[in-house]
């Protein structure tokens, strides 16, 4: 019987003083473990897509995929540009980044707001941008930049962003690798490319960079048996050098995405609109058209900070966190479009991040009355519950009406960033907040202004 009970709670992963329990490589089990808390309290990341892919730098990170299966647009790109036999191994050798400072990527990312990096360590290309030994000749190390781009960032953002907790993107599938390619011809009933190529990338990434995030991706052709997952996770929760504080997502497996692993981004801009019970990540991109460096993007393409805010206000109103991505250029360089949206977001932050930061859904995501307005709420010191309505659009006149918050004769209402008061007038259901004239100059910021609201019946 004992035994039994002993069972039981280890397959809970319960730790009592007389049991050390680990996880299972089940999903059960797996399931289980508390997401680390840093992760739900920073609500905002930068992705970072990197990679051969920059080179050509044309409509998008999957040029070889697209060009190897004859796309139309991708041939006739090749043929105008490049001699005859030219590879895509060819591009390798440019990939150069001879002007990446990855001191000065940290800073953009410190100044960005963002609480999370995650660099694209590999992508379903194959390449690595670290000196991996499971990929001969194909790594960052032996061609290309000849140096260590992922530890380089690595050293650099727990440097100079203290902030920052360091992530890594990878890859479970290469594209074209022959191991690969011989397992799904197999039906994926042998596992030569695991073996060999995809688990040892793993735990070079987990043991040499110690990363707070893995983001695993490259998973859809099969199942996350295939991929020896489980097993794979069950090492990274009890034994790894980071088993306490990684967090992971769910792409591990076509029948693991969206329902096991840690935090769930089940699709590529993956944004629900309404709360979520478990914790979710909308991975998206500055520029709509790509998540590489493309020289064929148009200005429109990207997005403007307003609406970047509104995501973010969105995204973290229905519990999730926003992975907002960035393409650096072959030779390493942020482009200044994107440097400026990063610095918008941190200037923004700065004003109104305590209405992002560490918070919870509130009741109400959306307001009842107005449109465009999002909610999040906080506790303070004291454990009153502080309500934060994001409101993406400045009211026409020197009132908002907000339907959702219940005043009561303590209520207190101000803007984050501006100093005093405002007067408010209870309705029947909801509150008047009356505005007072603000100079321009005055406004704390540009794009989306927060009513911090105290002491609500609700």
């Amino acid at each position: 019987m004992y035994g039994k009970i002993v069972l039981i709670l280890c397959g809970l992963c319960v730790l009592t003083a007389n049991i050390h329990c680990k996880y299972q490589p089940n999903w059960e089990s797996l399931d289980s473990r508390p997401l680390p808390a840093w992760y739900d309290e920073a609500k905002f990341g930068i992705f970072i897509h990197w990679g051969v892919f920059s080179v050509p730098s044309f409509h998008t990170e999957w040029f070889w995929h697209e060009w190897h299966y004859n796309k139309t647009e991708f041939v006739n790109f090749m043929k105008k540009n490049y001699p005859p036999g030219f590879t895509y191994a060819d591009f390798a050798p440019m990939f150069t980044a001879e002007f990446y400072n990855p001191d000065s990527w940290a800073k953009v990312l410190e100044n960005s707001g963002a609480k999370y990096v995650v660099l694209v360590t590999k992508h379903h290309e194959g390449f690595t941008n670290w000196p991996s030994k499971a990929s001969w000749n194909w790594n960052a190390m032996d061609v290309g930049p000849h140096r260590d781009l992922v530890g380089d960032l690595a050293t650099a953002v727990r440097k100079h962003a203290p902030n920052v907790h360091f992530g890594v993107y990878h890859s479970m599938m290469d594209w074209f690798n022959p191991l690969y390619l011989q397992d799904k011809a197999n039906n994926f009933t042998t596992q030569e490319f695991v073996k060999n190529k995809c688990m040892p990338e793993l735990y070079e990434l987990i043991n040499n960079y110690k990363p707070d995030v893995l983001w695993s991706d490259g998973d859809w052709e099969t199942t996350y048996k295939y991929w020896n997952a489980t097993e794979f996770i069950a090492w990274l929760y009890n034994e790894s050098p980071v088993k306490d504080t990684i967090a992971i997502n769910d792409r591990w497996g076509n029948d693991a995405r969206c329902k096991h692993g840690g935090f769930l981004n089940c699709n590529d801009k993956y944004n629900p609109g309404v709360l979520q019970k478990r914790k979710w990540e909308n991975c998206m991109s500055i520029d709509r058209g790509s998540w590489g460096y493309r020289r064929d993007a148009n200005l429109e393409d990207y997005y403007n900070t307003s609406s970047l805010v509104a995501i973010l206000a969105e995204t973290v109103s229905t519990g999730g966190n926003l992975l907002m991505n960035i393409g650096p250029t072959h030779d390493g360089r942020i482009l200044p479009i994107f440097q400026q949206r990063l610095k918008d977001m941190g200037e923004w932050l700065k004003v109104n991040g305590e209405a992002i930061y560490k918070t919870r859904p509130w009741s109400h995501q959306n307001d009842t009355i107005t449109p465009a307005v999002w909610y999040t709420s906080k506790p303070d010191q004291g454990g009153t519950i502080n309500v934060y309505a994001i409101v993406l659009n400045w009211p026409k006149t020197n009132t908002l009406i907000l339907g959702a918050p219940l005043s009561t004769s303590s209520t207190k209402v101000s803007l984050l960033g501006y100093a005093g008061y405002f007067s408010y007038v209870p309705l029947s259901q909801g509150i008047r907040i009356d505005i007072p004239s603000i100079p321009f100059n005055q406004m704390p910021c540009q794009w989306a202004w927060v009513f911090k609201i105290k002491y609500l019946k609700n």
